[in-house]
């Protein structure tokens, strides 16, 4: 009896084992060739608000894994602008990957969640739709920096999308990695490439 129950506690480990090394596990994205494009796609925070062009996150990750990386953002613009002009960009650049990084105004001017969710998700459903891979960036809520809101996470789940919601909240709250309440400076863009890399990476979207 003593063996019986060894080899049930063995396989009740091994199965506990396998659930959560599958729910760690990190959606692969394709491969991106050195002649593919990435599209960052967003606002403020991606168009680099605080720093130089060259020191936006987009330039900096650009030279880091040595890709094409198009910035695409445009300051102050809300969900429902970015799902409007979205279609002109993926038509342009004819992306591989999106980086998908938006909601900050939306939460500034008060815009219900719901609203940003389904913005978003409209995003996403037409980054794929293009033939592009996303990754979605969660923004901090801005009057608490308590991290994002739960709706990134929730489409990231619900798409199967790599998803970085740590990043900006980690800028924001060090004074020596931002330029004002909102932004980063030099510093935090680094940042925000460098853990951007670093899930390309695991992704095995890049070596």
């Amino acid at each position: 009896m003593r063996i019986k129950a060894q080899l049930y506690f063995l396989a009740f480990a091994w199965a506990a084992l396998v659930l959560l090394t599958a729910c760690d596990r990190i959606p692969q994205l394709p491969k991106i060739k050195t002649g593919d494009v990435i599209v960052a796609f967003g606002d403020s925070l991606t168009h680099g608000n605080g720093a130089t062009e060259e020191q936006a996150y987009p330039a900096v990750l650009g030279r880091m894994i040595n890709r094409t990386v198009i910035n695409a953002g445009v300051p102050g613009e809300t969900t429902a602008e970015g799902l409007v002009r979205l279609p002109q960009v993926l038509e342009k650049e004819q992306p591989k990957l999106v980086l998908l990084c938006l909601g900050g105004n939306d939460m500034l001017r008060r815009s219900d969640a719901p609203s940003i969710e389904t913005n978003l998700r409209k995003m996403i459903q037409a980054i794929r739709t293009s033939g592009a891979s996303v990754v979605l960036i969660g923004v901090p809520q801005p009057a608490l920096f308590s991290g994002p809101p739960a709706l990134y996470e929730k489409l990231a789940d619900e798409f199967k999308l790599p998803y970085e919601g740590e990043i900006f909240n980690e800028v924001l709250k060090n004074p020596r990695t931002k330029s004002d309440a909102i932004h980063a400076n030099a510093e935090g863009y680094r940042l925000v490439a460098e853990r951007l890399a670093e899930l390309l990476r695991k992704t095995g979207a890049i070596e």
